[in-house]
């Protein structure tokens, strides 16, 4: 269910994201929001797994082609603000986190079940989507060859900020969702932690990432997000092993709240350079981090599979590999816009 929709959406992604390059991306946009509503419909209709996976399947490149090129028209708009945008657009993402599955929760305690949230998300995309088609910014008064395009995505990999950017991206991930995804089962078979505190220990994470992501947005203006990326990453090679070494709960858990305060400045910072290495190809920029998702789809396999040999309290050192490559991949001097 989560796998299939996200490999076919990593395939048909790249082409969305090339044809928000050209003067059509507006009429993109709508029809991606369109999309995602009409597969929410589905799923809130869904009988059985055949129809929820149909509609999982195209809710995930509808939501790129919608979302995705909503953040590239964000990027264009204020191209000196990208980090603070991106800090914003993060914290956005945070909200939702939070609140998703309180509404999710709320509904089910109401007795109105977890099928009418969906409907009315439905509706609210439907309303986004017109709101998008109003405030769209102006068509490009040319539209390049695709393969004009092509080319220009594939030369941008011979780019070595383009690529820097790209694999920081990916690799970053390591301590942010990947670990998050591990988090509840590492506390629940390696440290012995009840299931109720493991429901706790998400909590804290998505909180630690949004209070981490509210103290970016505040601070972006005055912050160099090439030094706040490489201190944050230092520090998160030392509370990492402590997160994995210290025996007690509390500790644990304080160490995972400190990882995902620290950490949540890494995507929007990292994206922002990648834009910023693009000027005026946000769109290529979409493609080619749909791409790099394909590595990024592979690394909690690795994970797993290691945890099936080693056992999990060892493949979690695994996890140590996304600041150390971070650290690695950074340029030593900052990044001219």
């Amino acid at each position: 269910m989560l796998s299939v929709p996200g490999f076919i959406a990593a395939l048909v992604e790249p082409g969305i994201g090339l044809a928000g390059d050209t003067r059509h991306r507006r009429v993109v946009v709508v029809v991606g929001g369109a999309s995602l509503a009409a597969a929410l419909v589905a799923t809130s209709l869904a009988p059985g797994f055949l129809v929820l996976l149909v509609a999982a399947i195209a809710m995930y490149p509808a939501s790129g082609a919608f979302v995705n090129l909503s953040q590239a028209n964000l990027m264009d708009l204020a191209p000196h603000r990208r980090e603070g945008n991106m800090a914003r657009w993060v914290l956005a993402g945070s909200l939702g986190s939070v609140i998703g599955p309180l509404v999710l929760a709320g509904a089910v305690i109401a007795g109105i079940g977890w099928r009418s949230v969906f409907a009315l998300l439905a509706a609210l995309t439907i309303g986004l989507a017109a709101a998008a088609w109003i405030v769209h910014p102006a068509a490009r008064s040319e539209d390049p060859p695709a393969g004009a395009l092509l080319r220009t995505a594939l030369g941008s990999l011979r780019d070595r900020e383009v690529v820097r950017w790209l694999l920081v991206l990916e690799l970053q991930d390591l301590q942010g969702d990947i670990l998050l995804g591990f988090l509840a089962l590492y506390l629940v078979d390696v440290a012995g932690a009840s299931r109720a505190l493991a429901g706790i220990a998400v909590a804290i994470w998505t909180l630690g990432g949004l209070a981490g992501t509210i103290w970016l947005v505040r601070a972006t203006r005055r912050l160099d997000g090439l030094r706040y990326l490489r201190v944050s990453t230092v520090a998160a090679l030392l509370l990492f092993p402590a997160f994995l070494l210290v025996p007690s709960a509390p500790a644990k858990l304080t160490s995972a709240a400190a990882i995902a305060a620290l950490t949540a400045g890494w995507y929007p910072i990292a994206k922002a350079r990648l834009f910023a290495t693009m000027p005026g190809a946000s769109g290529t920029a979409i493609a080619l981090c749909a791409l790099a998702s394909l590595l990024g789809t592979a690394i909690p396999l690795v994970v797993a599979v290691a945890a099936t040999h080693l056992g999990l309290g060892r493949a979690m050192w695994l996890l140590m590999l996304g600041p150390l490559a971070v650290l690695a991949l950074l340029p030593r001097t900052r990044l001219r816009d």
